[in-house]
């Protein structure tokens, strides 16, 4: 299936950018809107405290998720630039140790769901009231913490030999399932917040046995033999350098989450940290349509670096650049002009609309700046420099919203904690110019003119 990555090459970069780009955003899409039914189901069929519950219980769901974003994208820089230097036989091996590694993640979902749950829910913020809501939202899914870690990971491997129709397909698949069974364990069940739990334990299971028939039957450009999952220290260590900058960014965003949790209930209550679930749901549509883009561009720009094709690789950046700003203005002018219908859509208790409609308008002030934050750490995280990678990945939550999500509540109460995000926007967009300015010739000429202050992870 060589073609697969070979017209990454060739094709027309508009074309190219597209057939990768859009059915990625499509999948980023359904999952945004199995996210938000999810949601939508836990608030008509449980209440606010249900959603809370959730919400106190996703950060332990996003470390999880942020291993294996480390390993997938990581492992899928790599694979793209090994297939580009027609190095098939290292792609292989790579993505054998990735799922050595898949079954060392598992393993530690399932001793954490049996030894740590409880204390680490009430650390996170958990309340006597949420906690009972928290553990049913978790405990089944670190037990199925395997079918999320391998189609996860899996996604990114598919997406990097350029098969982007199918890595469509394993977002849509679950999605489906999980807003299928959801109303049928929710309310026919009886089940409660546990019934969605379950459902997305079930949906991410099915969709791991249609990605391994993928891969078994060699419908892929890469292989899966037994000796590729062998563990080779030099090839971990290439992948989880790479990775480190998405593991940084999910890690960072389950922190910025706890934050955010604890400092809703302290100037807060109960309820404000079920609004911030519902915003934090919907928020995941201002950001999954620009995740798409990256996602059609990184193959793009590896394989082209790889392949020394640096014309193709200007042409990429720049197109890529147009489409998420565009993307940008239209998520600002909807997040200002429709905030509380967006809220209607979970709950017609008119405070919580009104108070969710108060912290999106402020949170979203800036959102027009978000796509250059997106794609310039994706960027350099796809030509393999870890270093410039890691820090814009950590400049957003990490550098500036974690601090102030901190401190302005003592100041403006919980509107603190809404102002935190606008202000972390303008910061984290004026570091991320900053970076593009300075390396502007690195995007645009040879690979001779990286500059000497970077590390970029070994090719071979």
């Amino acid at each position: 299936m060589k073609q697969q990555s070979q017209r990454l090459g060739t094709q027309p970069i508009p074309k190219l950018l597209a057939n990768l780009s859009i059915p990625a955003m499509i999948g980023m899409f359904v999952m945004a809107l199995y996210n938000v039914i999810d949601t939508l189901f836990i608030a008509r069929g449980v209440g606010i405290l249900g959603v809370s519950g959730v919400s106190i219980g996703f950060p332990v769901m996003m470390i999880m998720m942020a291993i294996s974003a480390a390993v997938g994208i990581g492992g899928a820089s790599v694979i793209s630039r090994r297939l580009g230097e027609n190095k098939s036989e290292e792609a292989n091996q790579v993505f054998g140790n990735i799922l050595f590694t898949i079954i060392i993640i598992s393993a530690a979902g399932v001793i954490g769901a049996f030894a740590f749950l409880e204390p680490m829910l009430k650390l996170f913020g958990a309340t006597e009231n949420i906690l009972p809501y928290a553990k049913d939202y978790l405990f089944p899914i670190m037990l199925g913490s395997v079918f999320f870690s391998f189609a996860f990971t899996t996604n990114s491997i598919i997406r990097s030999e350029g098969n982007s129709r199918f890595a469509m397909i394993t977002m849509i698949i679950p999605a489906v399932l999980n807003i299928i069974l959801d109303p049928i364990f929710i309310f026919g069940l009886d089940m409660g917040v546990q019934g969605a739990s379950v459902a997305t334990v079930i949906s991410q299971a099915s969709v791991s046995i249609v990605v391994l028939y993928y891969f078994l039957k060699g419908k892929s450009s890469l292989q899966l033999y037994a000796v590729y999952l062998r563990p080779k220290f030099k090839v971990l260590k290439e992948v989880i350098s790479i990775g480190m900058p998405a593991f940084i960014r999910q890690v960072s965003g389950s922190g910025m989450m706890i934050a955010i949790n604890l400092m809703l209930i302290k100037f807060g209550g109960e309820f404000e940290v079920g609004v911030f679930g519902i915003v934090q749901k919907l928020s995941m549509f201002t950001i999954m349509p620009m995740i798409g883009v990256l996602q059609g561009m990184q193959p793009i720009i590896g394989y082209n670096y790889g392949a020394k094709q640096y014309d193709r690789l200007k042409e990429t950046i720049l197109l890529g650049m147009k489409v998420v700003t565009i993307i940008s203005a239209g998520i600002f002018v909807l997040m200002m002009a429709f905030p509380e219908g967006l809220m209607h859509i979970f709950t017609g208790d008119e405070t919580t609309i009104e108070t969710g409609a108060h912290a999106m308008r402020i949170m979203f002030a800036l959102a027009i700046l978000i796509g250059a934050q997106v794609v310039s750490g994706g960027l350099y995280q796809a030509l393999g420099m870890a270093k410039p990678a890691l820090i814009l990945s950590m400049a957003r939550q990490v550098l500036f919203l974690i601090p102030l999500v901190l401190i302005l509540p003592y100041f403006f109460g919980v509107t603190g904690v809404w102002l935190a995000f606008p202000i972390s926007d303008l910061l984290s967009f004026i570091l991320s110019i900053v970076f593009l300015y300075k390396d502007r010739a690195l995007f645009f000429k040879s690979k001779n003119d990286l500059p000497n202050n970077y590390e970029t992870a070994p090719t071979s």
